[in-house]
């Protein structure tokens, strides 16, 4: 972990709700996808954590949701502000245990990390099939980006305005995969639980105090005792949570 100011190069809407920030600053901290800095808001007591979803040459992109005071504050602001980050906090994912065949789940705001790890698992020589799931066509964002990397993209809306109605999981149960990634609401999580038929790693969103393991605020049960999210996560392996 480090600590250190970035500038931002630009700050604009993906969807009615969803913003894309991509800042300038030391990104070494930064060695797996799957992980999050934290920002500090001038205003706001605690930092807003927020997934990577892309880092490369010192050059950070961020996608958050538009949710409240911290994240409103942050849609306002304009390129060339500089921001306080946390950089290179959590694990990551681990790309070791993808096999050839790896499948992506991403649900609303848990798509960004998916972005960075298809990027991953592709300059390592896997076949990466991507499922990103949303609610209606308006908030569909990333399709394109992901097809460009190269990935087999298929995308899912609840109510069947875009793409595959239903859920990832109405998708993933017609799909061949060696392992799979996700990360999104809890909800889904349990959707996918009870539908994959191969181990897998869940990326897990969760309100944070501190961000880096100090305050024990964000702890998740497994069979091995609580985890902290923020540092023993956000990703854990299938077999190890306690659900």
């Amino acid at each position: 972990m480090t600590q250190g100011l970035f500038t931002i190069l630009d700050n604009k809407p993906l969807t009615a709700t969803v913003y894309r920030m991509v800042l300038v600053g030391d990104t070494e901290a930064i060695t797996r996808p799957g992980q999050f800095v934290n920002i500090k808001i001038e205003g706001q007591y605690l930092r807003r954590p927020i997934s990577v979803c892309d880092w490369e040459a010192g050059v950070l992109t961020l996608i958050y949701k538009v949710v409240g005071q911290g994240t409103e504050k942050m849609a306002a602001m304009t390129a060339g502000q500089q921001l306080d980050l946390l950089v290179g906090l959590g694990n990551g994912y681990d790309t070791s245990k993808s096999g050839d065949k790896p499948l992506l789940l991403g649900g609303g705001v848990g798509v960004p990390p998916m972005y960075g790890l298809c990027k991953r698992l592709l300059d390592e020589g896997k076949k990466v099939t991507v499922v990103l799931g949303f609610n209606t066509r308006d908030e569909v964002f990333y399709e394109n980006h992901f097809r460009r990397l190269g990935a087999e993209v298929i995308v899912a809306t609840a109510d069947g305005s875009y793409g595959e109605k239903g859920f990832v999981t109405d998708v993933m149960k017609h799909l061949t995969y060696s392992y799979f990634y996700t990360c999104g609401p809890m909800p889904m999580f349990r959707a996918i639980e009870a539908t994959a038929v191969t181990s897998g790693q869940y990326s897990f969103e969760e309100r944070m105090g501190c961000g880096f393991g100090a305050c024990m605020g964000c702890s998740c049960k497994t069979k091995y005792g609580n985890k902290r999210i923020c540092r023993d996560g956000p990703v854990l392996e299938r077999e190890e949570i306690v659900w």
